[in-house]
């Protein structure tokens, strides 16, 4: 007659309490330098061209960069897999944060830089960690510009932006120890600089592009690099900073107003999803039982 108690039993190794971000192992951490030196170049080789550089044709790079993306964020997520930190539902959590990130962006977008996505991707990196973020702002913006009819050349370039505004926030401190209204601060303040750093970054793409701009202000080809940052901070003050101030006050007044509990239910879903948690087996009983 068998015991009841002779069937296997499962345990985690990682505490129940434990809220642990998705790990970034070693081959997630060359993908995500791998597509982060291919975004910067993307970005800034205008500063670098020659004169008669056909810098004008940067926004061509964009069906190259996308094709280069894609394949790039499927290499982060396959890394991160194989380090053991990405399992069946990190994936499908990535999936319901994007879909829920893509559905808030037309509730603010083209309004004043209203955008009451970037306060999510602050709330999911910091809970779920750098690579995650990464993938996650990336996929966000691909799967809310198909929502919203937002696919241009500037698409991609924007998919980075939002890459690296959300891996950010995973990599600030304390993520295991800083709780409460310290760690309410400083995700607001994050999300603020961040939301300003998101569209400096996204006019260094439009900046090369743009023609018909005051003298004071405008590229020029072949320029010493410190001319044409000057002109370029000069086109930050004239064209964006009221669109990127609003950006990051609605960032800064929905990470406090809502963070505590967005934080919560990110952490216990982290805690229950059980991330990296190695299942093993034993037999539990006597062995007389047995």
């Amino acid at each position: 007659m068998h015991n009841r108690h002779d069937r296997p039993t499962a345990r985690a190794d990682r505490p129940a309490a434990a809220a642990r971000p998705v790990r970034l192992g070693p081959r997630a951490v060359a993908a995500l330098a791998l597509v982060s030196a291919i975004g910067v170049v993307a970005f800034c080789w205008p500063l670098l061209a020659d004169a008669d550089a056909a810098v004008t044709g940067h926004a061509q790079d964009a069906p190259w960069l996308f094709a280069a993306l894609l394949p790039l964020l499927v290499g982060v997520v396959v890394a991160t897999i194989a380090d053991g930190g990405m399992d069946a539902k990190a994936v499908a959590m990535l999936g319901v944060l994007a879909a829920a990130g893509a559905a808030l962006r037309p509730l603010g977008a083209g309004t004043a830089g209203l955008e009451p996505m970037f306060f999510l991707m602050v709330l999911s990196g910091r809970v779920l960690g750098p690579g995650f973020g990464f993938v996650l702002g990336s996929v966000t913006m691909f799967a809310s510009a198909l929502l919203t009819g937002g696919v241009g050349p500037w698409m991609p370039f924007q998919m980075l932006a939002m890459g690296w505004f959300t891996m950010g926030a995973g990599l600030l401190p304390g993520a295991d120890r800083l709780r409460g209204r310290a760690e309410l601060l400083m995700l607001a303040g994050y999300g603020c600089a961040a939301a300003f750093a998101y569209g400096t970054v996204m006019n260094l793409y439009g900046w090369t592009i743009v023609p018909g701009l005051a003298s004071g202000v405008s590229f020029q080809a072949g320029a010493p690099v410190a001319e044409n940052l000057v002109r370029f901070g000069a086109y930050v003050l004239a064209t964006s900073l009221g669109w990127d101030l609003g950006r990051a006050v609605l960032t800064v007044v929905l990470t406090l107003a809502a963070g505590p509990t967005l934080l919560r239910a990110l952490r216990r879903a982290t805690r229950r999803a059980a991330f990296e948690a190695r299942v093993t087996f034993e037999a539990a009983g006597t062995p007389a039982e047995r």
